[in-house]
């Protein structure tokens, strides 16, 4: 994978607010290259890695942030998405390829914790987030079974793309969101009591939605809400993540969009290739990794990441 050397980035500057959390001086690092879709990071501070998703090439890749170097850490990898971390620091993480959400123990075995709704196989859950009560959320669109690309292609047998929360206790699921077209990446407020929700579902629909939604969250259910937060600038948002402020970093076609969160729109980081999922890492957390197309990027910036 060749990289090519650090770059100076380009911000779009919205609101005065965006020039405490960027760095000017900061570059911008390609990492990795070669990706036929770059997706899904995950950083894992328990030795200063990151996993990403390289969907269409069904593999799962690794960098480890102090030597640079990457490497291939499971090929084929049932052409995964999202991950995330549970609250013992295993990895979560969507399979596309096996239309399931599943949990990798500390000693590397596989756990699937959900392939089946009412009985009904899943469409290809998409990206993941886990609560502090231990239930998991995920999305479950159809972008895994709609071609043979990030998956393998099949009908919906639940006919609808819905959000799913997995109990932590016995691991029940039930659909909590059902009104999406596609709902794709997701994130708790800090304090739990709201979930963002991105639609992608202009991918399916004629002029169709590409925004986040705001849902209220009580006793770890969602009960009202759904209003627009954001629509995305140009193209859509995918993944995105919270800083410890509550702001929210989400990708898009330009790259990575800021929003305060009142909802303002803060600023933007321009990035060379369409960005599609992101999180902080690094000691600090003050690293921002971003996945785009056949990339890994990374810009350390000025805010610190929520804990993931």
């Amino acid at each position: 994978m060749p990289v090519r050397a650090p770059f100076d980035p380009t911000y779009d500057v919205a609101d005065a607010r965006f020039h405490d959390l960027i760095d000017p001086d900061a570059k911008l690092h390609h990492l990795a290259d070669g990706c036929t879709w770059a997706e899904g990071p995950v950083y894992l501070a328990a030795d200063d890695s990151l996993l990403w998703s390289d969907v269409r090439s069904n593999r799962r890749m690794r960098l480890d942030v102090a030597s640079g170097e990457v490497t291939v850490a499971d090929e084929p990898a049932n052409f995964c998405n999202g991950h995330t971390l549970d609250r013992l620091g295993r990895v979560v993480a969507c399979e596309h390829g096996t239309r399931s959400v599943v949990r990798f123990e500390i000693d590397g075995v596989r756990v699937v914790l959900a392939d089946r709704f009412d009985g009904k196989r899943l469409n290809s859950p998409n990206d993941v987030v886990v609560a502090s009560d231990g239930a998991v959320w995920f999305t479950d669109p159809t972008y895994g079974i709609d071609s043979d690309a990030e998956g393998f292609r099949a009908q919906s047998e639940i006919g609808s793309s819905n959000v799913y929360r997995i109990d932590p206790l016995d691991g029940s699921i039930t659909a909590e969101i059902t009104d999406m077209v596609r709902p794709n990446g997701l994130a708790f407020s800090l304090d739990e009591s709201s979930l963002f929700v991105s639609d992608t579902g202009v991918s399916h629909v004629e002029d169709g939605p590409r925004h986040l939604r705001r849902f209220d969250v009580d006793r770890c259910r969602v009960v009202s809400g759904g209003e627009v937060f954001a629509t995305c600038p140009d193209g859509v948002f995918d993944g995105f993540r919270l800083d410890a402020a509550g702001r929210i970093w989400a990708s898009g076609r330009r790259g990575v969009h800021c929003y305060e969160p009142d909802g303002t729109l803060s600023g933007t980081i321009r990035l060379p290739e369409v960005c599609a999922n992101l999180v902080f890492g690094g000691s600090d957390r003050r690293t921002l990794f971003m996945t785009a197309n056949t990339s890994l990027y990374s810009i350390r910036t000025r805010t610190v990441g929520r804990e993931v």
